[in-house]
């Protein structure tokens, strides 16, 4: 008889030979475990294909929602100033409370899913720093090129209505929309002078996308900015050179957003004029608008604004008002908070100042610049989808039309979504260009 160790080492030397166990049955028993790694990681992407179509199909539904058809028609009324200022106290003002759910407690969007991105590391924002705010040849010549400009020299003669825009982003992002702000402008504005101030526009490929509009007799231009000539003498001055020490924290909100914020306040006090947002759509002409500033949501009870918007502006060379805003701006910059160096920034400034003399300014009620708030603003994209949504359509365009001087987009909402054809962005649209050919590519048709 054979021991107990002569049997196991037959039955190991059987299993070696192939002869005991078939070779399957001996992997799995003896290497388990990547069978098992593959079976879960299989079982993870399943889930995540999963969870990716519920989201787009939960997107595809918001895009795709239509007004609430029950609800009432706002009508168009004359617009007022709001009460709080020098000159304009104790004065109701109409609330559209059709588009405005939101005009008392005044909550700010929350972020775009499109615009929501991991937080850069400290080296990358870094990099964007010395990105943006370096010195080059063409912005060394901003004070030049921009006095150049609005005096006429070589292009016509010296502006009576300055326009400005801002633009901290790339050149592929200046899209159709952005073109169709510029549009807009000089349908209203036919002999206004537009200086877009931007580093990545100031450029033959910027040229290229503004030429159409030159081409036609238009005065526009893009400038890469002079932060330092621009901010000389102001409270912001001594922050930027902070800034750009780096002994200035950017935050997690993106800095060309704050950059922004800055520029247009630094632009408006140096030369005075009229700042608009690029997803800013200009129904009429500015004329009489002087030293003011729009509110974006008010107490329905009382009609005093509750919070002011910094999309569009109006306002005189050095006014005192946006000396306070570049001030503030120093004083309590926050690079991790939403809308904190912007709307927030002018509201909390104005409630200060409110009925101090010395700083003669108005606050239009929201439907002079945001007749439509940025939680409905997707009501507007869609075309009619039967009679009763089609006399919606029309009555609201009628109101828009009549009621208002711009219509914000609100593009960190509405950039995704399609403007469909026969829907009031559409006929606004239609209403608003100088080269329609190219704004009719805008339009989705079926």
């Amino acid at each position: 008889m054979r021991s107990a160790g002569q049997q196991r080492r037959t039955v190991s030397s059987r299993n070696r030979s192939g002869w005991t166990c078939s070779s399957a049955t001996m992997a799995w028993r003896t290497r388990p475990l990547p069978l098992l790694l593959l079976l879960l990681f299989a079982l993870a992407l399943l889930f995540l294909l999963e969870c990716n179509c519920l989201s787009l199909l939960r997107r595809l539904a918001w895009n795709r929602s239509i007004p609430n058809l029950g609800a009432p028609i706002a009508k168009a009324l004359p617009l007022r100033f709001l009460g709080g200022e020098s000159g304009h106290r104790n004065r109701k003002t109409y609330v559209s409370s059709r588009f405005y759910s939101d005009s008392v407690d005044g909550r700010t969007p929350p972020a775009s899913p499109a615009t929501i991105r991991r937080a850069p590391t400290s080296k990358h924002r870094g990099n964007l720093l010395l990105k943006v705010l370096q010195t080059n040849a063409q912005s060394r010549t901003f004070a030049k090129r921009a006095d150049d400009f609005f005096r006429g020299h070589r292009s016509g003669p010296p502006c009576k209505d300055r326009f400005f825009m801002a633009w901290i982003s790339s050149l592929e992002a200046f899209g159709p929309r952005e073109l169709f702000s510029v549009e807009s402008l000089f349908k209203s504005h036919p002999h206004a002078c537009l200086l877009i101030v931007s580093n990545t526009m100031d450029s033959t490929l910027g040229s290229l996308l503004l030429k159409p509009f030159v081409e036609r007799g238009f005065r526009v231009a893009a400038v890469s900015p002079d932060f330092t000539h621009l901010l000389k003498s102001t409270p912001a001055a001594p922050w930027f050179h902070r800034l750009r020490r780096r002994e200035v924290s950017p935050g997690e909100v993106p800095l060309g957003q704050n950059l922004s914020n800055l520029l247009r306040l630094a632009i408006l006090y140096k030369y005075g004029g009229v700042y608009v947002d690029t997803d800013v759509i200009i129904l009429k002409s500015f004329g009489g608008l002087r030293n003011t500033i729009g509110a974006q949501a008010v107490d329905a009870g009382t009609g005093n604004w509750t919070r002011l918007n910094n999309a569009i502006m109006v306002f005189d060379r050095r006014h005192p008002l946006l000396y306070k805003f570049l001030q503030e701006f120093a004083m309590t910059f926050d690079g991790n908070k939403w809308g904190h160096n912007g709307p927030y920034l002018v509201s909390r400034v104005a409630v200060r100042i409110r009925g101090k003399p010395g700083y003669s300014f108005s606050v239009l009620p929201p439907p002079a610049f945001y007749p439509v708030g940025w939680n409905k603003i997707s009501t507007l994209f869609s075309g009619p989808r039967n009679q009763s949504h089609s006399r919606w359509i029309s009555e609201n365009f009628s109101w828009i039309r009549g009621a208002s001087y711009t219509l914000h987009l609100w593009n960190r909402q509405s950039s995704r979504i399609k403007v469909e054809e026969g829907s009031v962005i559409s006929r606004i649209m239609l209403d608003s260009c100088v080269i329609c050919n190219l704004s009719s590519s805008l339009v989705h048709k079926e």
